[in-house]
């Protein structure tokens, strides 16, 4: 720690874009009638994506609580009690997640639409984006295959185990000591050491229809059980947003998690419990919904012309 650790690490004009923006997102949800909600930063689970990792305390008497990673498993409650169109910005908090575009604790703006599927949600999140970005970009649209076929020369549908390790190779990116990755461990390592550094360059990006075995909390393709309803949002190489048409299926999202808990124990990570109220909350009946979390950090240093979230955080981990 130096004598400076006190000061904010991002300019006082960084932070005065940053409230600008903020109210900026405000002011299009209340043109919209969505309704500003929020929900606990600390829960009693965790998330059991093998992909994050949670950070928990102990509260007296009570046991282990969770920092959330994620407002959505308690906006799925509230949209399941009767709740309409919601959104929450919300402080969130990854472990093990630091460099220029991290920080463990960061906020999310997420959002819920009745009656949405992923294609109008991507609308809407198009026509916030450009709001919040300084200059006009033309949207541009890829599927999953399409991306991993333009910018890494892979068909991520067909593609063999064998063919995905030798991409990898090829486009000089290595393996490490992990020989056991699996053939979505391999998606991912193209996806984000070689395709999504080239994506949304002079643009907005979705890249939708994820692999089925890459759905997370969202629902399969109706028309091609090989891909989910999911999407993610990249400018300048950027993963700015990550949305779903939402899995409403309370027995396969059981089975999703059970699945996400055998994997963690196959890599050795820790144990983190099923959230049964979210469980409870799909069996009583999850309305026809899709929904987003933004990185709202993201996009402002974007906005700022800044290539670090650093230079848009007031006090980062470092300076906490």
């Amino acid at each position: 720690m130096t004598a400076a650790d006190w000061r904010p690490a991002a300019s006082l004009s960084a932070l005065e874009l940053r409230a600008r923006l903020l109210a900026s997102v405000r002011q299009y949800f209340a043109e919209q009638q969505v309704m500003e909600v929020e929900t606990p930063v600390l829960a009693a689970a965790g998330v059991t994506d093998v992909h994050l990792a949670s950070l928990h305390t102990s509260i007296a008497g009570r046991g282990r609580y969770f920092l959330q990673t994620s407002p959505e498993y308690a906006m799925k409650r509230l949209l399941a009690a009767g709740a309409r169109d919601i959104y929450q910005v919300s402080r969130v908090f990854r472990d093990g997640e630091r460099g220029a575009h991290h920080n463990p604790e960061f906020t999310l703006v997420e959002w819920y639409r009745h009656g949405f599927d992923a294609a109008a949600l991507m609308d809407e999140c198009a026509r916030l984006l450009s709001r919040l970005l300084p200059d006009p970009r033309p949207v541009e649209r890829l599927t999953y295959a399409e991306a991993l076929q333009r910018h890494a020369g892979v068909d991520s549908l067909a593609a063999t185990l064998t063919d995905l390790q030798a991409a990898i190779r090829r486009h000089g990116v290595s393996l490490g000591e992990d020989t056991e990755l699996d053939r979505d461990a391999c998606l991912d390592l193209l996806m984000s050491a070689i395709v999504g550094p080239q994506l949304g360059r002079g643009r907005i990006t979705f890249v939708h229809q994820y692999p089925a075995s890459q759905a997370a909390l969202a629902r399969l393709s109706p028309t091609d059980p090989r891909v989910a309803e999911r999407f993610e949002i990249y400018v300048e190489g950027i993963e700015l947003a990550n949305g779903f048409h939402e899995l409403a299926n309370a027995a396969e999202q059981r089975s999703r998690f059970e699945r996400d808990a055998h994997e963690r124990h196959r890599r050795g990570l820790p144990r983190v419990p099923a959230d049964e109220r979210l469980l409870a909350a799909l069996e009583h009946g999850l309305p026809e919904c899709s929904g987003v979390a933004l990185g709202f950090d993201r996009v402002v240093m974007l906005a700022a012309g800044a290539r670090s979230l650093d230079e848009v955080l007031a006090f980062p981990i470092e300076r906490a």
